[in-house]
């Protein structure tokens, strides 16, 4: 899934980059571990890569596989959310930059 986000902030130095897919990537992951014991999960792999610096591209994939107990649980469901988690502190990482951008 992609996020095309431009919030009037400056351009992205690398580190900043690095840091918001740092902060994307982790709060997916602690999504799916708050909703699902580890002892569950087979894989988890969540990838987050970041194009351009203004705009910037965020597009975050999360791609898990449960054990077969857990066959019944809706796995789109959880990782559409996983992703939803993701954007949205992606965003406030962003707000956060322009925030310190202005003062």
């Amino acid at each position: 899934m992609k996020l095309v986000e431009d919030l009037g902030i400056p351009e992205l130095t690398s580190e900043q980059i690095e840091e918001l897919c740092a902060i994307a990537d982790e709060a997916a992951r602690e999504y799916v571990l708050s909703k699902i014991p580890r002892k569950n999960i087979e894989t988890l792999n969540i990838s987050v890569d970041a194009e351009g610096t203004k705009p910037i591209i965020l597009t975050v994939d999360v791609d898990i596989t449960l054990s077969p107990i857990m066959k019944d649980f809706d796995v789109q469901k959880l990782v559409n959310e996983a992703v939803k988690e993701a954007f949205t502190s992606a965003k406030k990482y962003l707000r956060e930059l322009k925030c310190h951008s202005q003062t």
